[in-house]
């Protein structure tokens, strides 16, 4: 569950930006499949990928972070 709530995040930030996934997992420097995982929620993101991603798009770390469920 909370690893879908981070792929949606993630998704929706790269695609506000423009990018395609492709263009994307290479700016990354990881595989499409690796950054599909995460952005379907199959893959929890490490801290260290957040961090790289909000990097890329120019976001801080909390615009990424999932809103706590009340």
């Amino acid at each position: 569950m909370e690893a879908e709530k981070w792929g949606r995040r993630i998704r929706a930030f790269r695609k506000l930006k423009g990018y395609t996934q492709e263009t994307f997992a290479k700016e990354l420097n990881v595989s499409v499949s690796i950054l599909g995982e995460v952005e379907r929620g199959n893959r929890m993101p490490t801290n260290d990928f957040i961090e790289k991603v909000a990097r890329m798009l120019n976001v801080s770390v909390s615009d990424l972070t999932p809103p706590e469920d009340n």
